[in-house]
């Protein structure tokens, strides 16, 4: 029988992670938060009264088998002087689909089966969710696109209103024989799933054990300076009872053109991993040589990353 294996994020980061997981025999499941209210997701969630499918879309992608041009099409952002202007293909099936089934679940069901997925894509909650933030100098600021756009340091994250997590998502994670927390912007991809009490008290139910996959790059706003250490310490704040079992960390060198274009355009500086503090902090620290680049961006090497996820899978008991 696979083992459960239960992924928490959103956006690039889960989409990267379960891209490689995928090739493995583990029954995958991705949970993914709703919050982003930018560009083409913003615009059909105040239109239509939908949670946010971006970050759905992006993982359905990742974990698909099927043509690369169906791929292709359902990432095709239009460009036009029309309403149709900067929507994806994508993001307008979801909502479409969404709006036939009756709810986004059922909606994105009915696609994984379109696209022979390798693992199941659930929303964090059917709810209209508006993230808020509550910047260093105590101002708040609302919508997740808006405390992205921010210049100021991220103090905390909340809701607007406590949202109710799908059954599945709740399932999933009390089932789960590993929870995986993505790389990914911890304030707004990973921590929204943690501030909904009963996702937090899932987790403390379960048996299974928490993997944090660190992230390579800081976050100008939300983890500049962070250490490894820093990143878990920030985590488990948000966790309850059960903290953070493992760590997979990045150890290998980034280049230096690659991590000085970084820090010249975006601010963003690679993660140092403090060692001897993670350790003292969590059981096991895994870390590896996980750079690679593609399309001049820094990506974890997901075959790699999935090959050491699995492999402490096997691991456990």
């Amino acid at each position: 029988m696979k083992r459960k294996v239960v992924v928490l994020g959103g956006g690039t980061g889960s989409s990267t992670l379960v891209r490689g997981l995928k090739e493995f025999p583990v029954d995958l499941t991705a949970i993914v938060s709703v919050c982003d209210d930018g560009s083409s997701t913003g615009v059909l969630r105040e239109e239509f009264g939908i949670p946010a499918v971006g970050d759905i879309r992006r993982v359905l992608v990742a974990l698909s088998e099927t043509e690369p041009l169906v791929m292709e099409l359902f990432n095709y952002r239009f460009h036009t002087k029309s309403d149709l202007d900067g929507h994806t293909v994508g993001n307008l099936l979801l909502t479409a689909s969404s709006e036939i089934t009756g709810n986004l679940s059922d909606g994105i069901e009915a696609l994984s089966k379109v696209f022979n997925l390798k693992g199941k894509v659930v929303p964090l909650t059917e709810d209209n969710v508006v993230l808020m933030g509550e910047m260093e100098d105590g101002s708040i600021v609302e919508g997740e696109h808006h405390i992205t756009a921010n210049k100021k340091q991220i103090k905390r994250v909340f809701y607007k209103e406590e949202p109710i997590p799908t059954i599945e998502a709740v399932n999933a994670i009390e089932e789960a024989e590993l929870i995986v927390l993505s790389m990914g912007s911890l304030f707004t991809s990973i921590i929204p799933n943690l501030i909904c009490d009963e996702i937090r008290n899932a987790i403390d139910r379960s048996h299974g054990k928490i993997m944090y996959v660190c992230n390579m790059v800081t976050q100008p706003g939300e983890t500049e300076k962070f250490k490894v250490s820093d990143h878990v310490n920030l985590l488990n704040q948000y966790l309850g009872k059960h903290k953070i079992d493992v760590v997979i960390a990045n150890n290998g060198k980034i280049d230096d053109t690659m991590a000085k274009r970084y820090e010249s355009l975006e601010q963003k500086d690679p993660v140092e991993l403090d060692q001897t503090e993670t350790e003292r902090l969590v059981d096991r620290v895994i870390c590896g040589d996980y750079v690679t680049v593609k399309n001049n961006l820094l990506r974890h090497n997901v075959m790699k990353l999935g090959l050491d996820i699995f492999g402490y899978l096997l691991e456990q008991k």
